[in-house]
């Protein structure tokens, strides 16, 4: 088994106020998965899932800043014109945010107050796979895994 580890420096993390999920090899558009994160870091919990519920019934779009090829303009985007509903992401990085929940709760911080502190997601390990071509042979082809990791702090300030 590996040892995983966070893309944010422990460090400067408190213990005390901060909880960290992570969710490894996921099945989703890394692309797609790093979108969403940069969409809801530093959005307050209870915004953030149900923001992410909103994109699943596409009500709301996830602005592509990056990945922005080919990726019509969407009505009610802040900062950026490009946008998608990226559903199979959004419910991957909702479960994420659900176990940085619970673990929050397990830990005895107040929900209401938690605020995304840190959202990353970034492509994992390939799985190569062959698909049949003319005349008996075969193209490689590659899926490309994502890891998401979220941490969760205490906000000391107003709720938003």
């Amino acid at each position: 088994m590996p040892k995983w580890g966070y893309s944010i420096i422990s460090e400067e993390l408190d213990p005390e106020k901060t909880v960290k999920a992570s969710g490894r090899e996921i099945r989703v558009s890394h692309k797609h998965a790093r979108e969403v994160c940069k969409t809801i870091k530093g959005m307050m919990l209870t915004k953030a899932k149900e923001y992410l519920l909103d994109v699943m019934e596409k009500k709301k779009a996830v602005p592509f800043k990056r990945y922005q090829k080919k990726a019509g303009h969407r009505g009610g985007l802040e900062k950026a014109f490009a946008g998608r509903y990226p559903i199979k992401a959004s419910e991957r990085v909702l479960k994420v945010l659900q176990s940085a929940e619970a673990n929050a709760e397990n830990k005895g911080l107040d929900v209401d107050k938690l605020r995304i502190i840190h959202a990353a997601a970034y492509p994992g390990m390939k799985i190569k796979r062959f698909t049949p071509r003319a005349h008996g042979r075969a193209s490689p082809k590659y899926e490309t895994m994502t890891h998401v990791e979220i941490v969760l702090g205490e906000h000391v300030g107003q709720g938003e």
